[in-house]
């Protein structure tokens, strides 16, 4: 087994990286702390910049100077919205959509702790209108993301997932099968 292969095989949570944060409030009031927010600034004057931004190329190449990774032919759709603290941390893939306000997160702030998580959408993913991919998750390649949907665990690729929490509802091979 491949270090990828063992890595995939770890759940989502074993995937992120854990910051405690004592003291007695929860762990958002840390953030300074955690990201210079000079960055974080920067990070979410160029997100928004991007999320109105009508052209895919100029979006692309916004998101790539705040450490998107971004692939070629990559779409953006309007009021998409990647991580505002790790954007650095997020991987689409080549020709990849994200849909109409669907959101890329690589942090969660609990009561104790942050957690940390590298978002992967693989080659010719697809992430529907208003879906939240949660850090750590890795959506496969040509996997489909349907609307408003909650990604909480990784996506198989070409299976399409619906739901809160995203459940998968079909697989490409299945489909095939049927012919």
């Amino acid at each position: 087994m491949t270090t990828d292969d063992a890595d995939a095989e770890r759940s989502r949570s074993d995937r992120l990286d854990r910051f405690p944060t004592p003291g007695a409030r929860n762990s958002l009031w840390s953030w300074p702390d955690a990201k210079s927010p000079l960055a974080v600034v920067r990070n979410y004057v160029v997100i928004v910049l991007a999320r109105i931004c009508p052209s895919l190329r100029l979006k692309n190449w916004l998101l790539g100077r705040i450490g998107v990774t971004v692939g070629a032919g990559v779409a953006w759709g309007l009021e998409s919205t990647p991580d505002v603290f790790w954007p650095e941390r997020i991987t689409v893939g080549d020709d990849a959509i994200i849909g109409y306000d669907a959101t890329l997160l690589c942090h969660e702030f609990l009561r104790e702790e942050y957690r940390l998580g590298d978002v992967v959408v693989e080659e010719g993913a697809m992430i529907g209108a208003g879906a939240v991919v949660l850090p750590g998750v890795t959506v496969g390649e040509g996997a489909r993301v349907a609307a408003n949907s909650l990604v909480a665990d990784d996506v198989p690729p070409g299976a399409t997932v619906a739901g809160v929490p995203a459940e998968v509802v079909s697989r490409a091979d299945a489909a095939a099968s049927d012919d």
